[in-house]
């Protein structure tokens, strides 16, 4: 779930900043559902799980390609274009 999240802020971003500006998104450390959650560790410094995910957001091929995935593309415009924020 955090991938599209993170997908949609890119992409809105992306949408509404000049194309000079560069969009890094990163999951806070603790912030991100996982096996470590309630480790006081996992507050301060990322899981792997985390890092994975900041490299995918942050990986202009991988955006990319997740963006021509018509069923992904059709969420993260939903999400985009949703009157419920």
């Amino acid at each position: 779930m955090a991938t599209v999240i993170g997908l949609c802020l890119r992409v809105k971003l992306k949408h509404y900043f000049p194309p000079h500006f560069k969009v890094d998104i990163k999951v806070s450390p603790g912030s991100h559902a996982n096996e470590e959650s309630g480790n006081r560790e996992a507050m301060v410094k990322p899981s792997r799980k985390e890092e994975k995910v900041n490299k995918q957001l942050n990986d202009k091929e991988r955006v990319a390609a997740a963006l021509e995935n018509p069923n992904l593309r059709q969420l993260v415009d939903e999400c985009l274009y949703s009157n419920e924020l």
